[in-house]
């Protein structure tokens, strides 16, 4: 195996459900707009990769909320204020590590294995995830390549290819880790 390749959210840290989504509806209240995802809607939504673009389908859905003619502004600042929220809740450990992925990372290092993050989350996010879980010093081993370094998100595999061509390693020789439709879709264009 040249490389060991991980998605962030599902994979490392069960986030979507209890960080991601409760971030979202804080910074919807901090907003003070009349929108809460439920565990269901935030289901749905995850049909779309990325937090800007399943705002976006929400209010294209739904009506978008009045007082807020800049609907880029309105996605920018809810997506801000949201990334920030869930970062402070991976810092208080509310969102660790699945069990037994410390251990894979540790082992992959350990055999020379380059490994890295391909998520459609902000680096950010990522980093906190793995510094939280990891310790910093561990974390920082581990290449990070998230969405907003990409023109298109998962199910595009360009975040796949931005990491093999970065980490210089083969395709048919790395190992992706994957839960979703679209990362699977992603990982195995590069097959």
């Amino acid at each position: 195996m040249d490389a060991l390749l991980f998605d962030c959210d599902g994979v490392l840290a069960e986030t979507e459900r209890d960080g991601h989504r409760v971030a979202f509806n804080r910074a919807f209240a901090e907003l003070g707009l009349e929108t809460h995802w439920s565990v269901e809607r935030y289901g749905e939504l995850l049909a779309v990769a990325g937090g800007k673009e399943r705002l976006r389908r929400h209010f294209a859905e739904v009506g978008w909320p009045a007082g807020w003619p800049d609907t880029d502004r309105l996605i920018a600042e809810l997506h801000r204020r949201k990334t920030e929220i869930f970062q402070d809740m991976v810092r208080r450990g509310e969102m660790p590590l699945r069990t037994g992925v410390a251990r894979l990372i540790d082992a992959a290092i350990d055999a020379g294995v380059p490994v890295a993050v391909c998520s459609t989350a902000n680096a950010a996010a990522v980093r906190a995830i793995l510094e939280t879980g990891l310790g910093a010093s561990r974390a920082g081993r581990i290449a990070v390549f998230a969405g907003d370094l990409v023109p298109a998100k998962k199910p595009d595999p360009a975040i796949y290819r931005l990491a093999l061509a970065q980490l210089g390693v083969r395709a048919d020789r790395t190992v992706a880790v994957e839960d979703s439709r679209n990362g699977l879709l992603a990982a195995k264009e590069q097959a």
